[in-house]
């Protein structure tokens, strides 16, 4: 989503430079074909400035998303470590129960008189 965001940023960015190079150039007081070859250098610098922003951009977007996917894969090594631990104390008291129950079904043993 911040992603998308700096893309956004980006494109308006370049757009915004481009315009307003464009309108700088064409209300300067020179002749029209300095403007146009002014038009043109300005034009290339802003082309290649806006390659390197996306190569930039492009390349946070691969760190982010191997941070991601790392993080990713550690949440679902916990999760079955927890899952795997649930399965054994669900177990065991599975077994505590049973020996409770058998141990009630048992008869209850006479009491001898003393005396």
């Amino acid at each position: 989503m911040s992603d998308n965001r700096a893309g956004d940023f980006v494109a308006g960015f370049v757009i915004g430079g481009v315009l307003g190079a464009a309108i700088a150039l064409i209300l300067a007081p020179q002749p029209g074909d300095e403007t146009i070859t002014q038009i043109r250098e300005k034009g290339i610098e802003l082309k290649e400035r806006a390659a390197d922003l996306s190569a930039e951009a492009l390349q946070r977007v691969h760190t982010l998303e191997e941070k991601g996917l790392s993080a990713l894969e550690e949440q679902k090594v916990r999760f079955q470590e927890a899952v795997q631990e649930g399965k054994e104390v669900a177990t065991k008291k599975k077994e505590e129960m049973l020996t409770y129950l058998e141990e009630k079904k048992k008869p209850a043993e006479p009491k001898v008189a003393e005396g």
